[in-house]
This record gives C-alpha cells, sequence and structure tokens, in this order.
C-alpha cells in the first residue's frame, strides 16, 4: 500500500534530522502551538494580538498571572486545551534535549564545529587521509616538526584513537569532496593519501588534484600495477611501503654505516645532526654568489650534498664554483641551530 505524500516527507525528514529529528519537530509544533492560540484568543475574544499573544505566553510558563481580560465559556475552552498541548510540548521538549546531554550527541555536535572553525583557520597544513599503519606515522612526524595536520578518518576504532590523542582530525569518508572541503585543502599545502585500499587512493588524489592544483600529493600503493593510475589521477610521489622496507632491510646488510648515517640525520639523537632542504630566495644576500663565495660552510659549518633546481633537475655533490640562484634547494647536513641561522638570510 502507497504512502500519503505527507507520511514519506515526514520519514525522510526525520532520517535527515537524525537524533535531532525530536528536538526540531517540537520546537515546530510549539511555534504552531503559539500562532495557533495567538489567532484563537484574537478571534473568539476580540482581543488585540499583543494580548492574545501575552494570554498565551502566562498560560504556557504557568506563572500564575491574572487573566489579560475576563475569558468567555469558548475562552475557557480554548486555554483547557492549550494548557494540555503547550505544557506537554514543553515537557516533550525537555526530555528531547536531555535525550542529546545523555546520549553525548550535543557534546560531538559542539566539539565538531569548534574543529571546523579550527581547521578553516589553518594555512598551510597538510591533510593525511587515513591513519592507518602508514597514516599514523606520517601524522607523529609532522607533529613533531611543527607541521599543522588534518586526519581524515571513517573507521570509528581508529577515531577513537585520534581523539585520545588529540589530533585535529575529521569522521568522514575521505573520497567526499565535502569532507575534503571541510579539511579546508585549498589552503593545504600537501595531501597525504594513505588509505588501505589503492581504488580508494585514486579517488581521493583525483578529488584533491581538482580543488587544489597547486598542492602536493603523496599517496601510498599496495601494488606497483596502481603506480601509474595514482600519478595519473594526480599523484606527485607514490611509495610502496613494503618496497621501501625491504630496501632499508637490504640496506642495513650492504651499506650499514650509510644506513646508520640516514637514521641519524632523520631522527632525533644525542649527535644533534639533521638532513634539511632550504631553499632560496628571490631577495636572498646568497643569490648570484658561487657556494665558495656564500661562506655556508665557514659561516654556518652545514655541507652542501646536493642542489635541486627549479625545474626539478638534482646536482649532487656540486663544486664550489656553483652560483646559486633563486628558486634553488639547497640539501644540506649540520646541526639544527645551523640551519635556523642560514634560513634567516635565505
Amino acid at each position: 500500500m502507497r504512502q500519503h505524500p505527507l507520511i514519506t516527507s515526514y520519514h525522510r525528514l526525520r532520517t535527515r534530522l537524525g537524533a535531532w529529528g525530536p528536538l526540531v519537530i517540537s520546537q515546530c509544533t510549539m511555534l504552531l502551538v503559539f500562532a495557533s492560540a495567538t489567532w484563537a484568543y484574537s478571534h473568539i475574544e476580540g482581543w488585540s494580538l499583543w494580548d492574545s499573544f501575552y494570554m498565551v505566553v502566562i498560560t504556557l510558563s504557568t506563572v500564575g498571572f491574572q487573566e489579560v481580560h475576563p475569558l468567555s465559556n469558548p475562552g475557557r475552552v480554548l486555554t483547557t486545551v492549550l494548557i494540555l498541548t503547550g505544557v506537554g510540548n514543553f515537557a516533550f521538549i525537555l526530555g528531547a534535549f536531555s535525550q542529546l546531554l545523555v546520549d553525548g550527541k550535543l557534546y560531538k555536535v559542539l566539539g565538531r564545529r569548534r574543529v571546523l572553525k579550527t581547521i578553516s583557520s589553518l594555512r598551510g597544513h597538510c591533510v593525511i587521509c587515513g591513519y592507518g599503519r602508514i597514516g599514523s606515522v606520517v601524522a607523529r612526524e609532522l607533529m613533531q616538526e611543527g607541521v599543522p595536520i588534518v586526519v581524515v578518518e571513517n573507521d570509528p576504532v581508529a577515531v577513537e584513537r585520534l581523539e585520545n590523542d588529540g589530533i585535529v582530525h575529521l569522521a568522514g569518508d575521505a573520497t567526499s569532496d565535502d569532507v575534503l572541503n571541510a579539511c579546508n585543502i585549498s589552503h593545504a599545502r600537501a595531501l597525504i593519501a594513505a588509505l588501505s585500499l589503492d581504488s580508494a587512493n585514486v579517488y581521493v588524489v583525483l578529488s584533491a588534484r581538482q580543488l587544489n592544483p597547486d598542492m602536493t600529493i603523496i599517496a601510498r600503493a599496495g601494488d606497483s600495477s596502481h603506480i601509474g593510475k595514482l600519478q595519473l589521477a594526480g599523484a606527485d610521489r607514490v611509495f610502496l611501503p613494503h618496497h621501501l622496507g625491504g630496501l632499508r632491510m637490504a640496506q642495513s646488510i650492504l651499506r650499514p654505516t650509510v644506513t646508520t648515517f640516514m637514521e641519524l640525520a632523520h631522527s632525533k639523537t644525542d649527535l644533534n645532526i639533521q638532513m634539511e632542504e632550504l631553499t632560496v630566495g628571490d631577495a636572498s644576500e646568497l643569490s648570484g654568489k658561487t657556494l665558495m663565495a656564500s661562506g655556508i660552510r665557514q659561516r654556518f659549518n652545514l655541507i652542501v650534498i646536493g642542489v635541486k633546481k627549479p625545474d626539478g633537475r638534482m646536482l649532487f655533490n656540486p663544486e664550489s664554483t656553483y652560483e646559486l640562484n633563486p628558486g634553488d634547494t639547497l640539501v644540506t647536513v649540520g646541526r639544527p641551530e645551523n640551519f635556523r641561522q642560514l634560513q634567516e638570510i635565505l
């Protein structure tokens, strides 16, 4: 049997409102009671709209004030009906609101609004899609370097871990454009697609590239055959975690000293060694100077092991006569405090 269109519309509205449905519907019915009773007093008793509205207010609030004007018998019947419907509606509103507090839904909604406000103020942040084994490591490393992040995760267990860790996050499907826009992706510097399914990562990369053509996109792949698809979708770089892990283990056997040095340069240890990349600015005092004339080694005790040109070309172990130009990215090794001194003049 086909339902009446009004009943169908009501059920759709309840579904869209979710847990807020009873509270919203009760508010609407209360507004209807106010409007109907105000009109009824004005029509039956011949009062002004203001007197009628005031009569409705003192009746529903049960404050016990004296009637605005003496009531006729039809007016008393109206007042009785108003008390029964209005007070019952007030009780329903109170119950619906109490249910939201008990279930914690109100806290979640307010918390989500606070998170969305925080995210909307971010600039140059990184969006991490997925908080599994790969995404959690990426998030931890970026946070240690002071880079603002937003994590998108759909798994309730992972979302709970994010809440416990105090990480800014959104619970939702990372393949959705609405979720990515909620991450303020238009102002993000990079996106990490670290979902477990390669097909999902393809969708994320494709959507992110359309929403922000200038951002850097890094994706993980579980199969080498999917690298091309991810790159075609817009990923700047694609990594195979199991492949990188295998290479690292093999290099630990073949070149243990080199591997140990790389680990020291990328981790915080007592040796205080760091590998960093710094870009030469247009107004830098080093622009137009050779590496020898720049005094990077003598003044800052830093070693330049490579230079990346603006067009992407890499120069390893550049000669001392190499001339620094705006846009060059210097790959250097040294102490963290020396990097800060060099960055001041770049």
